[in-house]
């Protein structure tokens, strides 16, 4: 049976659109690519870095949601809760890059308070907590911010969310 479309298989209701499901993968995979940054190239997070960390799993989160929906309604809800955690995350990302990464310490910022709120600095210390100054983790990716890299991702993520709540039907 072919989930595909619409038209395979023996009912329409098992069909189910893969739109969530690539949200869901694309977040994952900024989250892989993050790590790989960090424990394979050595560049080490700021407390910004790692709430952008956290937003993109939330945003997984989200995604797998919406994509394991059976009602239109919780597809919508966990879709536009991706869209809100992109908007989010787009606030993150412009704040490192005009804010934080101008400061020499970013310390006790609402990133680091947010984090060590939630003890995901302590649970899960090789992704979530931050080991250098959001000074010291200014760094370009082929030419450009990392922090733009997730300012793009978000803004894809948010426009998938957005084409997904305004499919018909679906």
């Amino acid at each position: 049976m072919n989930l595909a479309s619409p038209s395979a298989g023996s009912s329409a209701s098992m069909w189910r659109d893969p739109l969530p499901g690539l949200i869901t993968l694309a977040s994952a995979g900024a989250i892989g690519a993050a790590l790989v940054s960090q424990h394979v190239f050595g560049m080490e997070p700021c407390p910004w870095c790692v709430l952008q960390r956290l937003i993109f799993a939330l945003i997984a989160l989200a995604g797998l949601a919406a994509w394991t929906a059976q009602a239109r309604l919780l597809r919508a809800m966990g879709l536009g809760l991706v869209l809100v955690l992109a908007l989010l995350g787009v606030g993150a990302a412009l704040w490192q890059h005009f804010v934080a990464a101008s400061s020499t310490s970013c310390n006790l910022t609402l990133a680091d308070r947010i984090i060590a709120m939630l003890g995901l600095d302590a649970s899960l210390p090789e992704i979530f907590q931050p080991r250098a100054s959001c000074a010291d983790a200014a760094v370009d990716l082929l030419g450009l911010p990392y922090e733009f890299w997730s300012l793009a991702m978000y803004l894809l993520l948010g426009a998938a969310a957005l084409l997904g709540l305004r499919r018909p039907g679906r």
